[in-house]
C-alpha cells in the first residue's frame, strides 16, 4: 500500500500495526512469527539460498565454521548450512502435514464420539485410551520399526500416536456444545444430525483445536526428528535434521556437526510454541482483555 503523499511512511506502518490484536503485538508473538516465516522462506527457497550442493562431498572433512562454509562441514565433506536449508524442505512440510492429518482424523473421530455418543463414542474413546496407555515415544518407535525404517513410515508412526489427543479434546468440546440452546433449536427446526454438527457445533469448537494443533507442531517435529535420530526415519544421504544430529554423535569433538541442526529444531519448536501461546491468548476473551489492560 503506497504511503499518503502528505503523511510520513512510518506513520502508515504504525497505523497498520495498531490494527493487529494486542496479543499479536507482544514480543514473543513477533519473535515467533518472524522465525516461523523465516524458516518457511528458507524451506521454499533453499535451492536459491544454499551456497553448496547438500549432497556434494567436495569440501574438507570436518572443517570448523568459517568463510566458505559458515556452519562447518561434516565427516563426508558436505556443507552443513546447505544441508540444514534443504533439511527444512523435509522436516517442516512433513511436520505440518502430520499435524494437519492428525487434526483431521482425531478431530473427526472426536466430534462423532462427542455428538453421537453411545457405542460410537465409547468405541472411539476406548481406542484412544489404548493408544494413551503406551508411552508416546516407545509406541512410535514400535510402529516405525514394525513398518520398516523410512521417513514415510516415521510419519505414519507419529500419526498413530498423535490423533488421540485431538479426539479427546474435540469430544470434550462437542459434549459441552451439543446441549446449547442454539444447537437444540436447530435440531427442532429439522436440521439433521450431520448438518447440526457441521453448521452449529464445529465452527464453535475450532479455536481450541487450532491452538492445540499450533502447539503440537513442535511436538511432532521433535518426535519425527527423534525417530530419524534413532535410525527409524530418514536414511542417508537425505538431509533431515534428526539424522544430521545423529551423525554428529559419532564425531562429538566436532561440535558443529550436531549443534547447528539441533539449533534449527530448537528455533522451529520455540517459534510455533510462541505462536500457539499467542493464538490461545487471542482467542480467550479474558486473557485478551488482560493483555489489552496491561498495554494501556
Amino acid at each position: 500500500m503506497a504511503a499518503h503523499p502528505l503523511r510520513p511512511e512510518g506513520e502508515d506502518r504504525v497505523r497498520l500495526l495498531s490494527r493487529l490484536p494486542e496479543a499479536w503485538r507482544q514480543p514473543l508473538a513477533v519473535v515467533g512469527g518472524v522465525v516461523a516465516v523465516a524458516w518457511l522462506v528458507i524451506a521454499a527457497a533453499a535451492p536459491l539460498l544454499a551456497p553448496h550442493d547438500p549432497l556434494a562431498q567436495d569440501l574438507p572433512r570436518l572443517a570448523s565454521p568459517g568463510p566458505g562454509h559458515w556452519f562447518g562441514t561434516d565427516q563426508l565433506g558436505r556443507d552443513i548450512l546447505s544441508r540444514i536449508m534443504f533439511g527444512a524442505r523435509v522436516s517442516i512440510p512433513l511436520t505440518l502435514l502430520l499435524v494437519v492429518m492428525s487434526l483431521l482424523i482425531g478431530g473427526t473421530l472426536g466430534a462423532c464420539a462427542g455428538y453421537f455418543g453411545r457405542w460410537v463414542g465409547e468405541g472411539i474413546m476406548r481406542l484412544a485410551d489404548l493408544v494413551f496407555a503406551f508411552p508416546t515415544v516407545i509406541l512410535a518407535m514400535v510402529v516405525a520399526a514394525a513398518l520398516g525404517a523410512s521417513l514415510t513410515n516415521a510419519v505414519l508412526a507419529v500419526l498413530v500416536v498423535a490423533w488421540p489427543s485431538y479426539a479427546r479434546v474435540t469430544r470434550g468440546l462437542v459434549l459441552g456444545m451439543r446441549e446449547r440452546e442454539f444447537v437444540l433449536s436447530g435440531r427442532l427446526l429439522g436440521f439433521s444430525a450431520w448438518r447440526s454438527l457441521r453448521v452449529d457445533v464445529l465452527p464453535n469448537v475450532t479455536g481450541p483445536i487450532l491452538v492445540l494443533a499450533t502447539l503440537d507442531i513442535g511436538t511432532a517435529l521433535l518426535l519425527l526428528s527423534g525417530l530419524s535420530f534413532l535410525g527409524l526415519g530418514a536414511k542417508p544421504p537425505s538431509a533431515e535434521w534428526g539424522a544430521m544430529v545423529a551423525s554428529g554423535v559419532d564425531v562429538f569433538d566436532s561440535w558443529w556437526v550436531a549443534t547447528f541442526p539441533g539449533l534449527a529444531i530448537l528455533t522451529v519448536v520455540l517459534a510455533f510454541n510462541f505462536l500457539g501461546d499467542t493464538l490461545r491468548d487471542a482467542l480467550d476473551p479474558r486473557t485478551a482483555r488482560a493483555i489489552k489492560e496491561r498495554a494501556l
